[in-house]
């Protein structure tokens, strides 16, 4: 994600940026492979998050598992008194199943209106029966660079903006941080007529904290004419120690929820970022099925089960008037 953030020693700086969960896909005709690939793997192991928990692989066949037409992977999906399964890969290859939560509420896109703009090479999605469509987007930090063409970025055809806000520093300080381009980069983007929302990256360790990083967003929201989701994203920090190493699959859960409120009180539009992994074993979702997500996943079809209304598809995009790369997004508009 465009959280922006130098590299030291080879490492991502997570205080300056979010890390990259997901590699991106390489073309269409690895689809069907990368397909197999995954149902094999789902059906031969089972991983869980805590490295302190393991099981055998299981001996299993490649259908019992039923690809989904919103990209999920289910077993046991027709109703019968089995448990319900779904299963998905992470960037590394590492694949993981877990029950899927009737309560929380599904994923209704149907991926086989997903298409490859053959001018831009973006994605486009479009569902006439479901009346469902997709605006084009992009999110930045001061990492995509100071002088980004808002201009020449509306003409290519971006409809909207995710610009972070800012970051709570996660070591011991944890003192909070407004990224170094956010002014600019939410000036430039309103003048060019693209619509604007945000996100703050959290390592808050209390309720007090998620309060003060919401509190923290919104004296700076006040000043524009914000009307995108404002987005709350906290995230596993996988090469350095973080503050958030003692939280809780509660404590994430209970921040989302703080923030996210905090942020409808002020008449603003929450959001929650994550992956599927995250999802999956960090946050309790059937405490969250009132809120909205922003979905990331890198591979060509979106492996979630679970209700999201941003999709971010790609790392490693290009977009006339960045410099660099530029993380990718679909967000989805129901009628």
């Amino acid at each position: 994600m465009g959280r922006g953030g130098n590299k030291v020693n080879g490492k991502e700086n997570a205080n300056d940026r979010r890390k990259k969960h997901f590699k991106g896909s390489v073309g269409k005709c690895l689809l069907l492979i990368g397909c197999l690939l995954l149902l094999t793997a789902c059906s031969s192991k089972k991983e869980t998050f805590s490295p302190n928990v393991t099981e055998e692989p299981k001996e299993e066949t490649v259908k019992d598992w039923i690809a989904q037409s919103n990209g999920s992977f289910l077993k046991n999906a027709d109703g019968n008194s089995e448990e319900k399964l779904y299963c998905f890969q992470d960037v590394e290859g590492n694949s993981y199943e877990a029950s899927l939560l009737e309560t929380v509420p599904k994923c209704s896109y149907d991926f086989s209106y997903l298409k490859n703009d053959e001018k831009t090479g973006y994605k486009r999605y479009e569902d006439p029966k479901g009346n469902v469509t997709a605006r084009f987007g992009i999110d930045v930090s001061e990492f995509q660079g100071e002088e980004i063409d808002w201009k020449q970025v509306k003409e290519s055809g971006i409809e909207f903006v995710m610009i972070r806000l800012g970051y709570r520093a996660y070591g011991e300080s944890g003192s909070l941080v407004l990224d170094a381009m956010y002014d600019q980069n939410v000036k430039g983007a309103l003048e060019a007529g693209l619509q604007v929302g945000v996100y703050f990256f959290s390592q808050a360790v209390s309720p007090v904290e998620a309060v003060e990083e919401a509190e923290f967003v919104l004296e700076h929201l006040k000043h524009y004419e914000i009307t995108g989701p404002v987005v709350f994203d906290t995230e596993e920090i996988k090469w350095d120690t973080a503050r958030t190493d003692d939280n809780t699959r509660q404590d994430f859960t209970n921040y989302c929820k703080v923030f996210c409120d905090t942020i409808k009180h002020a008449g603003y539009d929450p959001m929650i970022y994550a992956n599927m992994k995250w999802m999956t074993f960090m946050l309790d979702m059937e405490q969250l099925g009132e809120y909205d997500f922003w979905y990331a996943d890198y591979h060509e079809i979106p492996q979630c089960p679970y209700h999201y209304k941003i999709w971010q598809y790609s790392e490693t995009g290009a977009v006339p008037g960045i410099a660099g790369n530029v993380d990718l997004n679909l967000w989805f508009q129901e009628d």
